[in-house]
């Protein structure tokens, strides 16, 4: 057998100088599998930030299989007379992290088609698989009362659309007067929308804010800014409150749309339902699908909602979550120490290596019947989702696969993790985490991606 050309992290370790630690780790795979193109300190354990959807993706399809669909349901302990459910109406969460208000309808039609034109009871949201799940960082503890992005929502396994309020936004006829706004799935007012945002001149440009607060009114989306009278109308994403509370709310909206009356206020419970039957259920996408839109716009929604799914025990929580990510990682032979407290990698406390990561990679890539799902979940740079891996020479920009993860607080993480075929169609893994400290300066992505496109694209023409 033939040995590999030598190429190694030369120029991405050059970084170290700056301050900056770093895990590297470049391998071939198959009768290769021992044949190290590049190596720097493989063993660190640094902080992998969303390289961790990559362990929470090869968990689940290992666990569940890539077909594998998660049923939410609408069940019931009372009888049906004469159309008349004698009792509270249970939305029964089933974990699944793509429910959408598009699910809920035909949730509703399907509740009609068993014969329920009224509920004389409640429409109770359970949770009881997992909600409320105690928040684990900053950012989504402070979410429960203020948030400025879509990605820290609280968690739950009955919520919907992502956990987050989406309000879309158009400019008025005229200049000089209130743009509207609406929540793009509902036409019923569900929540507060502080609407502040101006109608402006033609072509003035558009620039919108947003910032969802809770207080004695509920949920109120307060957005900002203007928007040309020309411009298209814009949606704009925030975390709720509480998500399983915006299903209770959404739900009972589409319920009344559809003339199914409910007599008392809904509520929400932890409460596993007893003696149910289910009267209507809808099932996710497959495990497959659900992968490739975390992985692909790195979803920390759904990846810890995903994660979640793993824990057997009823009221789990993110801390089990992550336990069973690490009992998934000691399972693959040769992979080392790991901390995992998450399925997203928000939570800074993650710990791996580079060389864990390829371990890791090494592990799916022999599982032939899982593989062809894990794989397409990773994003080729030069047709990727995120449009900053799109750089570097055709070997990189063509011949890897790759998982990106970005931190900046309370320190910086720049990650990557995936596959490449070599120039003579060999199969590889690489892992790269790069960690700065609360006094390295702000790290660019083109820093990290720059040199490691080179570096990898010399493996790649060597071999």
């Amino acid at each position: 057998m033939s040995q590999p050309l030598w190429a190694d992290f030369t120029r991405l370790g050059q970084l170290e100088s700056k301050g900056f630690s770093i895990s590297a780790e470049a391998r071939l795979l198959g009768p290769d599998a021992n044949q190290v193109l590049g190596r720097i300190n493989p063993e660190r354990q640094l902080s992998p930030a969303s390289v961790t959807k990559a362990y929470m993706s090869a968990a689940l399809l290992s666990r569940f299989g890539p077909q594998h669909r998660f049923t939410t349901s609408l069940v019931s302990s009372a009888p049906v007379e004469a159309g008349v459910l004698r009792g509270d109406l249970v939305f029964e969460g089933g974990g699944d992290p793509g429910l959408t208000t598009e699910d809920l309808w035909r949730l509703v039609q399907r509740l009609k088609l068993a014969g329920v034109e009224q509920v004389d009871g409640a429409l109770v949201v359970s949770q009881w698989r997992f909600g409320p799940v105690e928040c684990a960082t900053t950012d989504r503890c402070n979410a429960h009362s203020r948030v400025t992005n879509a990605y820290s929502a609280p968690l739950t396994s009955a919520g919907i659309n992502f956990g987050a309020w989406c309000v879309n936004v158009s400019p008025a006829p005229g200049a000089n007067a209130p743009a509207r706004a609406s929540l793009c799935d509902s036409p019923q007012p569900l929540i507060t929308i502080d609407n502040q945002v101006r109608t402006v001149p033609a072509n003035s440009g558009t620039e919108l804010s947003a910032v969802r607060i809770t207080d004695e009114r509920g949920d109120v989306m307060r957005v900002t800014g203007q928007i040309s009278t020309n411009a298209a109308a814009r949606d704009v994403y925030r975390g709720v409150g509480d998500p399983a509370e915006q299903t209770a709310q959404t739900l009972l909206s589409m319920l009344g749309q559809a003339g199914i009356s409910v007599r008392d206020p809904w509520r929400v419970t932890s409460a596993r339902p007893s003696g149910a039957s289910r009267l209507a259920a809808v099932d996710s996408k497959p495990l497959q699908e659900l992968l490739l839109r975390t992985m692909n716009y790195s979803n920390n929604y759904m990846a810890d909602v995903l994660a979640l799914d793993l824990v057997e025990t009823p009221q789990a929580q993110l801390y089990q979550a992550g336990q069973a990510l690490e009992a998934f990682a000691h399972s693959i032979p040769g992979h080392g120490p790991v901390t995992l407290e998450s399925g997203s990698g928000l939570t800074t406390g993650n710990r791996t290596s580079a060389h864990g990561v390829t371990a890791m990679l090494e592990s799916m890539f022999n599982e032939s019947a899982l593989f062809p799902s894990f794989v397409a979940a990773f994003q080729s740079p030069a047709n990727g989702v995120m449009r900053f891996i799109r750089r570097g020479p055709p070997g990189f920009q063509n011949n890897v696969m790759l998982k990106t993860g970005t931190l900046n607080e309370p320190f910086a993480v720049r990650a990557a993790a995936g596959y490449f075929r070599t120039a003579q169609g060999r199969w590889g893994v690489f892992s790269v985490l790069v960690n700065g400290t609360g006094t390295t300066p702000y790290l660019s992505w083109s820093e990290v991606l720059d040199p490691l496109s080179l570096d990898l694209d010399a493996m790649i023409t060597a071999n």
